[in-house]
């Protein structure tokens, strides 16, 4: 369970979370102690915090600079091997999204899945048994602009993990990708209760962002990026 750290919301550094979706990413660094500001190219009602509805790098090169950090999750669907088998096309917005935010001299991290790692440059792994989740979702993660991730320490991977769609018997672990059954279920494990199922399948768990959020506001003077 997380818990958000009590930082006046005048006090509060602001940060952007680009390619939003749902808010998995954005509700973790709000427990951090971020003001959060997501931005995406498609309406997301379900999104919890602040919001724009807008293409992320151009709202990254137009406004990036004005916040003190900036989380991007570049949409994935290019690399994962389950669009690979089904032949479909995506763009690959890795490098552009690198371009923008580096040009905002800002510190930032952008995420992706395992099919992008190669991409980033020395990225960082986080898994879900790091935080006590009961998933694994790897997912990996770039720095820039001044910031350093440490991750906690991996633990072995001890539990079966159930096949991507089908249901998860008790003491083993989801996926919760695809077409998955058990919504209720995934919602308890990642902690993102207001989600639906296109949400949970894309999103990071909350778990890693806050992770995340707690190294940069260790990093990071709170004056010199506060509203």
């Amino acid at each position: 369970m997380t818990h958000t750290t009590h930082i006046p919301r005048e006090h509060q550094p602001r940060l952007l979370d680009a390619y939003c979706c749902q808010g998995g990413a954005g509700m973790g660094y709000h427990h951090a102690g971020f003001q959060v500001t997501g931005v995406d190219k498609d309406a997301q009602p379900r999104y919890p915090l602040g919001f724009h509805q807008s293409d992320a790098i151009d709202f990254i090169h137009k406004f990036g600079a004005g916040f003190g950090f900036i989380h991007a999750s570049p949409p994935c669907q290019h690399d994962t091997d389950c669009q690979r088998i089904q032949g479909n096309t995506h763009p690959d917005l890795i490098a552009p999204t690198r371009e923008a935010l580096n040009a905002t001299g800002r510190p930032w991290v952008m995420e992706n899945v395992r099919g992008a790692a190669h991409k980033l440059h020395q990225p960082v792994m986080l898994c879900g048994a790091m935080f006590g989740l009961q998933t694994y979702r790897h997912r990996y993660f770039e720095t820039g602009g001044g910031f350093t991730l440490t991750p906690p320490p991996h633990p072995a991977h001890t539990a079966p993990q159930a096949k991507m769609g089908r249901p998860i018997p008790d003491g083993w672990f989801g996926q919760f990708v695809g077409n998955f059954s058990g919504v209720p279920h995934a919602r308890r494990v990642m902690d993102v209760p207001w989600m639906n199922r296109d949400g949970i399948r894309e999103c990071i768990p909350p778990a890693y962002a806050e992770h995340i959020g707690r190294q940069a506001l260790a990093q990071l003077s709170i004056g010199a990026v506060a509203a």
